[in-house]
């Protein structure tokens, strides 16, 4: 599949917004300890996927039923869904200048992913920092996808190609309208 930017433009893929909030103090603070041991950018960014996927439990897979949508709120409270997580992943590689692009997959609900453009590389490249369980092992790899879900075109899933500089709105309105990840569970997203 070919990835295609929204905006041909790459300095928007590196703009902060209110769900991409990359110059909040806690994001910084965040991406300064894991540049701190991150002997490149190479490094930097693979330890800042380890970090929101590993440290930062998915909310349905620890029963946690606050919503969030701000990346230095997901940092904050350590929890989220898929779209959440992907906005404090963007947030992170964004906040050390690092183009990163929000993507998204059909699999019956909209999934969030990333896509990140490493110095020197003309492709981008997409991660899933969903957080790992038994099934589900996504890691960090820029020339052979290894996302949590692989579509099943038989089951009518799809890999969306296009990279949004911004949450897709139909993402953004549902995580703002959750009262909790109940609600947000049954109205998750079914198209963009």
């Amino acid at each position: 599949m070919e990835l295609m930017q929204q905006t041909a433009d790459l300095s928007a893929y590196l703009v902060a917004d209110e769900a991409v909030d990359h110059e909040h103090p806690l994001v910084r603070e965040t991406a300064a300890r894991l540049r701190a041991t991150a002997p490149d950018a190479y490094g930097y960014a693979r330890s800042a996927f380890e970090h929101v996927r590993d440290t930062i439990p998915h909310s349905a897979d620890a029963g946690d039923d606050r919503v969030t949508w701000r990346a230095s709120d997901v940092l904050r409270l350590r929890t989220g869904i898929c779209y959440a997580k992907a906005h404090a992943l963007a947030a992170l590689l964004r906040a050390e200048a690092i183009p990163a692009a929000l993507c998204y997959q059909n699999l019956g609900v909209v999934h969030g992913l990333v896509a990140l453009r490493l110095p020197g590389r003309t492709t981008w490249s997409r991660v899933d920092p969903r957080g790992n369980k038994p099934g589900v092992d996504a890691r960090f790899s820029l020339d052979e996808e290894r996302l949590a879900f692989p579509v099943r075109p038989e089951s009518n899933e799809v890999d969306y190609p296009e990279l949004y500089a911004a949450p897709h709105p139909v993402v953004l309105a549902a995580l703002k309208a959750a009262p909790d990840r109940e609600h947000l569970l049954a109205h998750l997203p079914t198209a963009l």
